[in-house]
C-alpha cells in the first residue's frame, strides 16, 4: 500500500528544495547552540560554506569578498547546497520510494560522509574529520542528523498532505 501521491518529479523535487531549507535553518540553529557553549580555543577558522562562497566569488567573479559579504555569502552557500542536495533526493525518493524509508536520519547521515566527511576536506574547504575533535565531529554529526530528519520529515508531509486532504 503507497501512501505517498503518484510520483512526481516536479513535486519532489519543490518537496525536497523546501524540506532543504527549513532543515539548513535548523542546523544552523544546532551550530548556534553548540557555539554558544564552546571555548574560543575550540572554534574553527571560516566555515567550509564561506571558504567556497569566496572561492567562487574570486574565480569567477574576481572579486574578494568583504567580511559582510562572506556572512552573507555564506549563508547563500549553505542555504542553497542545503536546498539543492534535498531537491535531488526528493526527485529520486519519487523514483524509488524505498530510498525515503531508510528513516528519517539515513539521508543526513549520507550528506555528513559525502558532503563534510569526504567532498569538502578533498576539496581543501575544511581540515579531514581526523583532524577535529570528537566532540566537535559528534556536533557535526548531530547537525547532519537533524537536517535529514527534517528534510525527510517536510518531503513526507509536503507529499502526503493534498492526498490526504482529498480522502476527507
Amino acid at each position: 500500500m503507497r501512501t505517498n501521491p503518484k510520483p512526481d518529479l516536479r513535486k519532489g523535487l519543490l518537496a525536497g528544495a523546501v524540506g532543504g531549507l527549513v532543515a539548513s535553518f535548523a542546523m544552523s540553529q544546532f551550530h548556534l547552540l553548540f557555539q554558544k557553549v564552546e571555548s574560543p580555543s575550540e572554534v574553527t577558522s571560516e566555515d567550509s560554506t564561506v571558504k567556497a562562497s569566496s572561492a567562487v566569488s574570486q574565480k569567477i567573479f574576481h572579486h574578494q569578498l568583504t567580511p559582510d559579504e562572506k556572512k552573507i555569502a555564506g549563508l547563500a552557500m549553505h542555504y542553497g547546497f542545503g536546498a539543492s542536495i534535498a531537491a535531488f533526493y526528493g526527485a529520486a525518493v519519487e523514483v524509488a520510494p524505498a530510498w525515503g524509508r531508510g528513516g528519517r536520519t539515513a539521508f543526513g547521515t549520507s550528506v555528513w560522509l559525502g558532503a563534510h566527511v569526504i567532498t569538502v576536506p578533498a576539496l581543501g574547504l575544511s581540515e579531514p574529520v581526523s583532524r577535529s575533535t570528537p566532540r566537535q565531529e559528534a556536533i557535526e554529526f548531530g547537525a547532519h542528523l537533524i537536517y535529514g530528519a527534517v528534510v525527510e520529515s517536510m518531503r513526507r508531509l509536503l507529499r502526503t498532505q493534498r492526498s490526504d486532504l482529498r480522502r476527507s
